[in-house]
């Protein structure tokens, strides 16, 4: 069996902890995309020029442990932005959704370019502020110097340009379930979307 999921939305809306979970509840494999460009930013800021950064992607950049920091992030928001580096991880992302026993990517283009075909396409969103408060206190439990002030700022401004890229922005597929994490629980995120995800199978 070949299920794609494909669940888009902004940092720290709740993406990647549903992606995941219905990842391991129903068996599939789970490809974070946006570890991709955060990989690639991170070799970026190591002096590497964007475009070979992506053509020469290895899965062992994805365990480098400087990916969720601030600086990586906002690299990997800028380097996005460049087709030509798109370009390069667009085969390795559609390749990785039909692969046999199911496949969850999620990122902020899967729905609309990578995979407009996938069977489930979700696009998770919340508040700025809910985002924020999230996304502060995941970095600051890590040890990083932030503010709630810089983190929302950050994350406004990761919006912005996501939004407005020439190229894949981000935005929700015509087709997908819109689930709205402000007020809701994890628990009741993830079942939200295991329901849709079930209607399919």
């Amino acid at each position: 069996m070949s299920i794609a999921v494909a669940i888009d939305g902004p940092a720290a809306s709740g993406k990647g902890t549903i992606s995941k979970a219905v990842a391991t509840h129903f068996g599939f494999a789970h490809l974070d995309t946006g570890l991709l460009y955060r990989a690639v930013g991170a070799r970026v800021l190591d002096g590497m020029d964007a475009v070979e950064a992506a053509t020469s992607l290895d899965f062992t950049d994805l365990d480098r442990d400087d990916l969720r920091t601030g600086p990586v992030a906002q690299a990997a928001s800028k380097v996005a932005a460049i087709p030509e580096v798109r370009a390069a991880l667009v085969d390795f992302q559609r390749a990785f959704a039909r692969r046999a026993g199911g496949a969850v990517l999620d990122g902020r283009d899967i729905g609309t370019v990578i995979c407009p075909d996938a069977e489930v396409k979700l696009y998770v969103t919340a508040s700025d502020e809910i985002r924020a408060q999230r996304r502060y206190l995941e970095l600051s439990s890590k040890g990083h110097d932030v503010t709630p002030e810089s983190v929302l700022e950050d994350l406004r401004e990761r919006d912005r340009r996501d939004s407005e890229r020439a190229t894949a922005p981000l935005k929700p597929a015509d087709d997908a379930v819109l689930l709205d994490t402000t007020d809701l629980s994890i628990e009741d995120a993830i079942a939200k979307a295991a329901e849709a995800i079930r209607a399919h199978l």
